[in-house]
């Protein structure tokens, strides 16, 4: 099947699909939202390394593409809190399939420690 989608064109829908959520960022985002609804200062905290001006557009990213909703509170200081959407819960799986492959490469052909960070959370 071929997409058309902001003036790309796309040969299948896997190249669709991936050029919707690849780069470093976007699915580690929606792995930390799947946990739960949270504001711009928690994402950039899970993140750890990533700048501020690539997590505005990771945001404005996955919320263009529906995979995200942002709600932005009247108050003063600004309050926006972001949560993952249908669509983007239908990804968790097959984050959580890429993570059991990593972690059988990892053991493959790299050095493994014990998780003990946020991405190995248990569901």
């Amino acid at each position: 099947m071929k997409i058309k989608y902001e003036e790309k064109e796309y040969a299948c829908s896997f190249e669709f699909a991936l050029d919707i959520v690849s780069g470093k960022w976007k699915g580690l985002v929606l792995w930390h939202l799947h946990y739960g609804t949270l504001r711009y200062s928690e994402i950039r905290k899970n993140l750890g390394k990533i700048t501020q001006k690539m997590l505005t557009q990771t945001l404005r990213d996955l919320e263009k593409h529906q995979l995200i909703t942002r709600k932005v509170y009247p108050v003063v200081p600004p309050k926006v809190e972001y949560t993952i959407t249908d669509a983007g819960k239908k990804l968790i799986p097959i984050f959580q399939q890429m993570m059991v492959w990593g972690d059988e490469m990892g053991e493959l052909l790299g050095e493994v420690s014990k998780p003990n960070d946020m991405h190995h959370k248990k569901e």
